[in-house]
């Protein structure tokens, strides 16, 4: 019995969304769960997938908050 755990930043993934939608998590659940199936043969039907969305104040990236790991990566770009 696979259990996958998805951890995403809350933002949307277009401008004006501020999470993630309804049907992208059930395109995600979808695609996981198809991808167990075909890679490991486990049935659909014993695969849980658990999003957790979790707020950009509470993710770090090297050593950074996000925003701040941004801005320092966009401003090494330009």
């Amino acid at each position: 019995m696979p259990i996958v755990t998805i951890q995403v930043t809350r933002e949307g993934s277009h401008a004006g969304a501020d999470s993630v939608s309804a049907d992208e998590k059930a395109r995600l659940i979808k695609g996981v769960s198809e991808l167990l199936r075909d890679v490991l043969n486990k049935p659909l039907e014993a695969t849980f997938v658990v999003i957790e969305e979790v707020q950009k104040e509470n993710w770090g990236w090297g050593g950074l908050p996000l925003d701040e790991y941004r801005r320092q990566l966009a401003a090494k770009r330009s």
